[in-house]
């Protein structure tokens, strides 16, 4: 049964895909100007002659590594804050008000600040992202903190387990759900961060490339840079985010 679910969700998801270059390319031949809705072959041949250059490999990882050094950072930070506020009611009471205020911060507002304050930097750049996603981490975190089992810590105390061993047999697998749910909300929030860090200050990268493209009104050219960087995250959140998502939450489908 779960195969044949798979399979339906995969056939939708192609036909929706589908539906979606369908209604791409009657809306390129309805335009009058072909230049400002270029159609998807047109986008494709770009894809294809930038990747034969090696430019777009070149932009893309450089987007990459900034995506995934804000993730790290932002992970570490955010579940260790998380995971203190959760099981500190007190921490919590002075906390609340800090996550409350930083998740209401405009994310142009942290990009802005980061590069006057520290400069047109990598370090500044990967600072920005990681400020906007450390509160969203730290929320979740912290209410998969709230929703542990006191059963499960009471049975800890009376078999007298190691820290260790509490960490790794009655924290985690009730911690991983979160864990995974805020790594997954937090990527496809990061990776559209960097894009604009890239826009307004970095020399290279799939932001700089739709700002210079932007620049010449080449709108062929930021498509093709938008959806090649767009389907490297679908399968990152397909092959990656997704199976994760499910390996984490898989002792509470058991237990259930």
């Amino acid at each position: 049964m779960p195969r044949r679910i798979d399979g339906a969700r995969w056939r939708a998801s192609l036909l929706s895909l589908l539906l979606l270059l369908v209604v791409w390319e009657v809306a390129a031949l309805l335009t009058a100007d072909p230049t400002l809705v270029p159609t998807p072959q047109g986008v494709a041949a770009i894809i294809w002659l930038e990747a034969e250059r090696g430019v777009l490999f070149v932009h893309l990882g450089a987007t990459l590594l900034r995506v995934l050094a804000a993730f790290l950072v932002a992970m570490g930070i955010g579940c260790t804050i998380g995971l203190w506020l959760g099981r500190s009611p007190g921490a919590n009471r002075w906390g609340d008000p800090w996550l409350v205020t930083f998740l209401n911060l405009p994310a142009l507002v942290t990009i802005v600040l980061s590069y006057l304050w520290i400069g047109l930097t990598e370090v500044a750049a990967v600072t920005a992202v990681a400020v906007n996603k450390i509160p969203l981490v730290a929320v979740m975190l912290r209410e998969g903190a709230r929703a542990f089992d006191p059963n499960l810590d009471d049975m800890s105390r009376v078999f007298r387990m190691t820290p260790w061993a509490r960490l790794r047999h009655v924290w985690a697998p009730q911690l991983a759900p979160h864990f995974a749910a805020a790594g997954r909300a937090g990527v496809s929030l990061i990776w559209k961060i960097v894009l604009v860090v890239e826009f307004l200050g970095r020399s290279n990268g799939v932001g700089f490339q739709i700002h210079l493209y932007f620049q010449q009104f080449q709108v062929g050219y930021v498509l093709a840079y938008s959806v090649s960087f767009i389907a490297v995250m679908l399968a990152v959140e397909v092959f990656l985010l997704q199976p994760w998502e499910r390996h984490a939450g898989r002792w509470r489908r058991h237990a259930g």
